[in-house]
């Protein structure tokens, strides 16, 4: 069961809805649901929210230094990376898509490169969320302006479908355990 969710984003509010920030957003949701709420841990770098089984973290280190944030929390409640389920944006999904792994590698993605170095493994489990543009994976410079760029008003919809239905499985892995939620929404079809 996970005891640490972990939306991965960056602070501040330059960044504040764009795509990277998709594991922000969903922890919000998740937060909402649940009604509690994040506070400022400076000692951790990240925002905290408690509820009955374990905490949300969005770490406030920047997407590139993630794994520090997580790191500290996860030692402070003595949380193992197998029991952290981390939620984050994938530019090889396409928007409203998503997917849970166990583990894996990074796949150019900064914030997941930070937690394997922080945690010295990549067997930690993760939801991965799609923002991929229609028209595939964008490459070079039209990759970062992509994931740092904002939703579009065409995508709204997508956008607000895939964070509630990322936080019913989320949910879902903490209540049932992860491989049941993995059985359920890997295969369940969009809607």
């Amino acid at each position: 069961m996970p005891r640490l969710i972990v939306g991965l984003g960056n602070p501040g509010e330059t960044y504040r809805d764009t795509r990277h920030n998709i594991g922000f957003m969903v922890l919000d949701e998740i937060a909402r649901r649940l009604g509690t709420a994040f506070r400022e841990e400076k000692r951790w770098t990240g925002l905290v929210a408690k509820f009955t089984g374990g905490h949300l973290l969005k770490p406030l280190t920047f997407m590139n230094d993630s794994g520090r944030s997580v790191q500290s929390v996860g030692h402070f409640y003595k949380t193992t990376p197998m029991q952290t389920l981390v939620v984050y944006d994938d530019v090889d999904l396409p928007l409203g898509r998503m997917r849970f792994r166990n583990s894996g590698s990074p796949g150019g993605h900064n914030g997941i490169r930070s937690l394997v170095a922080a945690f010295g493994t990549q067997d930690f489990p993760r939801l991965k969320v799609g923002i991929a543009p229609a028209d595939g994976r964008p490459a070079g410079e039209r990759m970062v302006g992509h994931v740092l760029g904002k939703f579009s008003a065409e995508e709204q919809p997508a956008l607000q479908a895939v964070i509630k239905r990322a936080a019913d499985a989320v949910l879902s892995a903490v209540e049932r355990g992860l491989d049941s939620a993995m059985n359920l929404f890997n295969r369940q079809p969009e809607s």
